[in-house]
């Protein structure tokens, strides 16, 4: 198929952090084909930082679709101010409704989605939804309508700027930590309380951790900090620190770029890590990797229960364990999980 000529693009991507993190991939492709042609990214207030000072996205939009932006008033009007900018295509890897919609209302002529978006009978384009790859592939599956097919392993990269490098230089300077090739972090939270690996557990390993004089700095947002805190509060080691709620996502993931390995559950931290080059050990357990969500860096390593009939039980978690054992992450033991991020660290080159 011949390459589309195009010069205005907008990619739709109104979902969670690590969704937003994962469609960059798909940006960073089109500028590689389109070096000139202006190329928007539109997502929620709360990502807004972290496809910020990309190179390969000119403009990043905010659609406020809980507030300002919600309900027909605000979709039309939303829609009214993409119509101004005169769009060739518009490419949507979210799935929503609301996102179709919001691309027909702004009369964009050729519209890019899923078969298996909810709005998918909005778009003039509909690719099949491949679950059995990797989300980032996935994405990049919708420019072969465009006449664009990648054959190389595309990561995502974020671009902190220096604002960013200068808080993180602050807080690790609030914490003492000058060492950073002995620094770890971990990430503890999720929204979905069955994709959080057990508190004890994550006490118990970073125990484990100081002891052969490793820092621990605990990442997440003001939602995990009260967690954060409780499990800080509780470690024997004084060498254990929280950062969750006090950076931006864009800041966090340069605090995670300086670690030399990030352990996390299935959720948001662990593409932030992919994206400035920091192996994850992640921990699985209501969610399956295959769904397309895993760590997708060469060393990545996954640890999940594997053999349980009832899982996975969700494609994103859930409130709580539906048959209230929460064997698949009760059966994962923190030894486990310890091995894996020293014999990570063991395979990586030393820090000079």
């Amino acid at each position: 198929m011949t390459k589309v000529d195009l010069n205005r693009i907008l990619v739709v991507q109104t979902a969670f952090a690590g969704d937003v993190v994962l469609a960059i991939p798909l940006i960073q492709v089109l500028r590689a084909h389109y070096p000139t042609a202006l190329i928007d990214f539109l997502v929620i207030p709360g990502v807004a930082d972290l496809p910020a000072n990309h190179p390969a996205i000119n403009e990043v939009i905010i659609f406020d679709k809980r507030n300002k932006d919600s309900g027909l008033g605000g979709m039309i009007r939303s829609a009214s101010n993409l119509r101004k900018k005169k769009y060739d295509v518009a490419i949507i890897p979210h799935r929503s409704m609301r996102s179709a919609v919001l691309v027909r209302l702004a009369e964009i002529k050729r519209r890019i989605g899923f078969d298996k978006s909810a709005g998918s009978f909005l778009f003039t384009d509909v690719v099949h939804y491949d679950g059995s790859i990797h989300e980032i592939e996935r994405n990049l599956s919708l420019l072969k309508v465009l006449g664009i097919k990648s054959n190389v392993k595309e990561y995502p990269r974020l671009f902190p700027s220096l604002h960013d490098r200068q808080q993180v230089d602050l807080l690790l300077s609030e914490f003492g930590i000058q060492q950073l090739d002995t620094l770890i972090s971990i990430a503890p939270g999720s929204v979905w309380n069955t994709k959080r690996w057990l508190k004890e557990r994550f006490i118990e390993l970073i125990d484990k951790l100081t002891q052969i004089n490793y820092q621990i700095v605990l990442v997440g947002g003001r939602e995990d900090s009260d967690l954060c805190e409780e499990i800080r509060g509780t470690v024997s080691s004084k060498k254990v620190y929280s950062a969750a709620g006090k950076l931006s996502l864009l800041q966090s993931a340069e605090l995670i770029r300086r670690c030399r390995v990030l352990v996390s559950n299935d959720s948001a931290p662990m593409h932030l890590a992919v994206s400035v080059g920091t192996p994850v050990v992640a921990i699985f357990g209501a969610t399956d990797p295959k769904f397309g969500f895993a760590p997708y860096g060469a060393s990545d390593i996954i640890v999940e229960t594997k053999g349980l009939t009832c899982r996975p039980c969700s494609i994103h978690g859930g409130k709580r364990c539906p048959i209230r054992t929460f064997d698949c992450m009760k059966l994962i033991s923190a030894n486990v999980v310890y091995d894996k991020v020293i014999n990570l660290i063991k395979s990586m080159p030393a820090q000079i």
